[in-house]
């Protein structure tokens, strides 16, 4: 490469985009903050309600403004009939992440405020696709099962609502403690692949709605947030714990990729991953199997031994989310659920300071030529 030839980052690896309030994996202590707090602390110090909060307007909530936005997300649950008409037409086999991009992009038309990308009809909008991306990934899951889909519950908070608008009944506080907490790691973490999608979209004026569902066809990918559910199918294809080595390590010979290992930002381990594992084995004490997360224990142990390698945060919630009686399919979904919050921050603050998001490319094709006449062709 020439003096003068830009310098290419595959990946955009190391390129600054911008700048951002919103959250910040500490290198000091290795910690993911959120608006500064560290996302273990906001575990167990906080709701996911309040991390929603927190994410969309920069202080965690008192009494009086947890209540309001609370209220304001239950009074937007329900579905419209014309959603739930086309929701009944999509393909039984369809996977839920498919079904739930539809299902925003639908609301985005049939939103009364659609065009209007001003900081407060986004924030209306943002609250809207919040409340009901819950009952449209339960409401697809359940069709797809030849089930009726179960009306949203007012008196149960976000994450109560969620088990009973899929299952149709709410667990144990123990389960639902460990779904909540999961739904905080999953809220926000700076610029990944779908938040940069949706700030891309939202910086052409597009409205929130476009790119929440460029943001979601984002996360679907096995790379990003589909991992989880690619971390839970390789489980399943080992026989037992006690063959777990040896199946990693037949993995190692073929030069096979291990889902749920490595992360691009953490060097030292993804921070998240503690917390997610505690709840994980709680998970597995409340149902009595213990064998995902026996057999985790040992792939963990082997990838660091051998590779020097740490698991992210999809390696415990994917099996975190199998015990909690989530179909696979679902736990991607689920992760669109959360990440919606940050999604939604991260739109909005692009568009406090927008600039179109438009880099360069190194052109490596052919010079120009003269298009050649029919008969030398």
């Amino acid at each position: 490469m020439s003096e003068t030839a830009p310098e290419i980052r595959k990946g955009l690896v190391g390129v600054y985009a911008d700048e951002s309030s919103i959250s910040k994996v500490m290198p000091e202590t290795n910690s993911l903050t959120y608006r500064g707090y560290a996302v273990q602390d906001l575990c167990e110090q906080a709701s996911f309600d309040e991390v929603a909060y927190l994410l969309w307007n920069g202080e965690l909530p008192n009494a009086a403004q947890l209540k309001a936005f609370q209220d304001e997300e239950k009074a937007n649950r329900a579905l419209s009939p014309a959603l739930l008409k086309v929701i009944r037409e999509f393909p039984k086999t369809a996977h839920p992440m498919d079904a739930i991009r539809t299902a925003v992009s639908f609301m985005g038309m049939e939103d009364p405020e659609w065009a209007d990308i001003s900081d407060a009809a986004q924030r209306r909008k943002a609250m809207r696709i919040f409340a009901k991306a819950p009952q449209a990934v339960a409401a697809a899951f359940r069709l797809s099962k030849g089930l009726e889909p179960v009306a949203p519950d007012p008196s149960l908070s976000y994450c109560e609502n969620f088990f009973k608008v899929v299952f149709d009944k709410v667990p144990a506080k123990e389960v639902v403690r460990a779904f909540d907490v999961s739904m905080i790691l999953y809220a926000e973490h700076t610029f990944n692949a779908s938040t940069f999608t949706a700030r891309t979209v939202s910086s052409t004026m597009a409205d929130i709605h476009g790119a929440i569902t460029a943001g979601i066809a984002a996360l679907k990918g096995p790379l990003h947030g589909g991992a989880n559910e690619a971390v839970m199918h390789m489980l399943k294809e080992i026989p037992s714990p006690e063959e777990a080595e040896a199946w990693l390590r037949s993995r190692f010979d073929h030069k096979a990729l291990v889902m749920g290992f490595g992360h691009r930002v953490y060097k030292s381990g993804d921070s998240r991953v503690p917390t997610m594992k505690k709840y994980a084995e709680i998970m597995a004490e409340v149902v009595g199997d213990k064998r995902w997360m026996n057999t985790s224990a040992v792939l963990a142990k082997v990838m660091l031994d051998e590779k020097r390698i740490h698991p992210n945060l999809d390696f415990p919630a994917g099996p975190a989310y199998y015990l909690m009686g989530f179909d696979i399919p679902l736990f991607t979904p689920i992760f669109v659920c959360s990440r919606i919050t940050g999604w939604s921050a991260h739109v909005f603050e692009q568009l406090a300071d927008n600039r179109l998001i438009r880099p360069l490319s190194v052109y490596t094709g052919l010079e120009q030529r003269p298009v050649p006449p029919m008969s030398a062709r």
